[in-house]
């Protein structure tokens, strides 16, 4: 008796390689998961951007991105991770999250300035209010501020302002 072996067919599509690797300095909330979120693109699913898991090491072609507050408690933070950054890793981006309506303090802004040499460059979001009403960043998304900001952020990110 012989059965005939049919082969298997894969019919998945091929994931579009990550974009984006975020790395929260000041652990994970509502705030990271909207620029996770933005960033991702139409299709949310993860393909774009996602977040690292403590650890995590960056996939391959992927940039770094480092999200935090703008307060100096956020600066000081990134301060420590930017020096421990290893040299055979890119630099990583710097996203900035408003954390009220107005610039970010002087000793913010000067740590900041300080580090921006080590970092392949700073995009900033505002302050966005809606994020403290949304139980999810697809919510936050149908704001029109949020999705304002997340096409700005999105053209810093590529180059293009």
């Amino acid at each position: 008796m012989t059965t005939d072996q049919v082969p298997e067919v894969s019919v998945r599509e091929p994931l579009a390689a990550l974009r984006y690797g975020l790395i929260p300095v000041h652990g994970y909330d509502i705030v990271v998961a909207t620029v996770t979120a933005m960033l991702d693109g139409v299709h949310g699913n993860g393909a774009r951007a996602r977040v690292l898991q403590p650890g995590e090491p960056i996939p391959y072609g992927a940039l770094p991105v480092l999200v935090a507050p703008s307060t100096v408690f956020g600066a000081l933070a990134v301060e420590r991770m930017v020096r421990a950054w290893s040299p055979g890793v890119p630099r990583p981006w710097l996203v900035l999250v408003a954390d009220v309506p107005a610039s970010a303090v002087p000793a913010a802004r000067y740590r900041l300035r300080a580090l921006s040499d080590r970092l392949a460059g700073t995009a900033h979001v505002p302050y966005l209010p809606v994020l403290r009403a949304v139980e999810a960043p697809e919510d936050a998304l149908k704001n029109a501020d949020v999705a304002r900001a997340a096409a700005k952020l999105c053209r810093q990110m590529e180059g293009t302002k």
